[in-house]
């Protein structure tokens, strides 16, 4: 059935409240899409990595010249892979680390569920092997896995984190990164197989700004959506938006649309980021929810799908809760959106720091961009490793200084660049200890100086 004769069947009141909700439930997708296809696909791309099933690292911290993806970490030089699990499943293979460091790999599939992690917390710095397996794998497991990792899709993102210390510490952040190893499960066991990835002709993806607003977005969730089997809680949701043409693997041409269907498709698609702006101010912005209750794997979203809209929208590939936590600062201590035209800080009192059992950080993005602030020092971060050359309050506490201009040299060493418009702030705390997770601790306010 066409989508014109799928909308036929539906009132231009149902088909915007349909778009609605597909935009919602759909822009995890369709965005990841976005970066996978600048990652793994377009080797034009200034941001282009490797292949699929190729691991590439990058030996050095984000940047602002770094702009595939939004609101980037720039505490741990990051390794990708992109996994096409169509063929045959993938071997990982991670070596020993040294017990200090904290390294972590987060398993992230095509509706950016986190499904699994191997790392510091979860399996521990020893060497292991990994095998990754796509939904419709049902073959034996050789000798020498250490765990069977599931994806419930067929194309899947693995995202390695290696903690730096300093920066004379690269090199020996280089040597982990050339020792993590992938290759696909055929070649671990030394035999030829028949299986051969299949050819896509992958979509040419929306910018971030089209994805707003064009039609075309569901062309582009219809291509993801096939290779992403069905889960049994969404039968009735699915069906419910094939009544707008949204079938995984059809084409979804709006031009067979009338003029009255299009412009019902568009609303809906505006009452989406209408209620994203609304739940952000409401839900996000008050302290409400917070990142811990917007990453994750399936069981644990339950199906929120506004949550998973928001957390891709603000940054998306974010950690599950027990791996990082991210206190946001989009506004200050009064409500008030953060401007460079005016000065801030962020004060821990003596005995305050973070919680956590890897480290913390944190960073400033500009807007709109939700991207890294070029500064004249250079510094888009403050972490857990300046501390022995942050400067300490009488007491013993820290205070940090986030505003566009210098707050003086005695004070630059605790001063966060921030541009001359809008910004925004974002915490990191890896490994997380207790009083984080159950809310015994709780960030300090950003306090607009007077």
């Amino acid at each position: 059935m066409s989508v014109a004769a799928h909308a036929q069947s539906v009132s231009v009141e149902q088909a915007r409240a349909i778009a609605r909700d597909a935009t919602i439930y759909g822009f995890p997708l369709v965005d990841n899409y976005r970066i996978q296809y600048a990652y793994f696909v377009d080797r034009n791309n200034a941001d282009f990595k490797a292949p699929w099933n190729t691991l590439a690292s990058t030996a050095r911290v984000f940047t602002p010249e770094d702009k595939a993806i939004q609101t980037p970490n720039s505490d741990t030089p990051y390794s990708f892979l992109g996994a096409d699990l169509r063929a045959e499943p993938l071997v990982l293979t991670v070596p020993k680390i040294e017990k200090a460091r904290y390294y972590s790999l987060q398993f992230i599939d095509a509706y950016t569920f986190n499904f699994a992690y191997v790392g510091t917390r979860t399996t521990g710095n020893g060497a292991g092997r990994y095998l990754l397996a796509g939904p419709g794998w049902h073959g034996k497991v050789p000798r020498g896995i250490t765990a069977v990792i599931r994806s419930d899709t067929q194309f899947a993102f693995v995202l390695y984190r290696t903690q730096l210390f300093s920066p004379d510490d690269i090199d020996r952040v280089k040597r982990i990164q050339a020792s993590y190893r992938v290759e696909p499960l055929s070649a671990y066991i030394g035999q030829h197989t028949s299986a051969a990835t299949q050819p896509s002709d992958f979509i040419e993806p929306l910018t971030s700004e089209q994805e707003r607003s064009s039609l075309r977005f569901f062309d582009v969730l219809n291509f993801v959506l096939r290779y992403c089997p069905n889960d049994p809680s969404e039968t009735a949701l699915m069906a419910r938006f094939a009544q707008i043409g949204i079938v995984p693997g059809k084409p979804f041409d709006s031009n067979a649309l009338s003029p009255e269907m299009r412009k019902a498709l568009e609303d809906g698609m505006s009452d989406a980021w209408t209620e994203f702006a609304d739940f952000k101010k409401t839900e996000l912005d008050t302290g409400k929810l917070s990142s811990a209750d917007g990453f994750g794997d399936r069981a644990f979203l339950n199906n929120n799908y506004m949550a998973r809209m928001a957390s891709a929208v603000l940054g998306i590939y974010g950690n599950s809760k027990a791996e990082a936590v991210y206190p946001a600062y989009f506004v200050d201590a009064d409500g008030q959106k953060l401007e460079g035209a005016h000065r801030y800080t962020i004060r821990f009192a003596p005995g305050q720091l973070p919680p956590v059992n890897a480290f913390w950080s944190l960073t400033l993005y500009e807007l709109p961009s939700s991207l890294l602030y070029a500064n004249v020092l250079n510094r888009y971060l403050i972490n857990s490793s300046n501390l022995p050359t942050l400067k300490r309050d009488a007491d013993g506490g820290i205070t940090l200084y986030v505003q566009h201009d210098s707050p003086g040299a005695a004070l630059e060493s605790n001063w966060l660049p921030a541009p001359d418009g809008a910004f925004f702030s974002i915490m990191r705390l890896y490994w997380p200890k207790p009083s984080v997770l159950e809310g015994e601790w709780n960030a300090p306010k950003m306090l607009r100086a007077q």
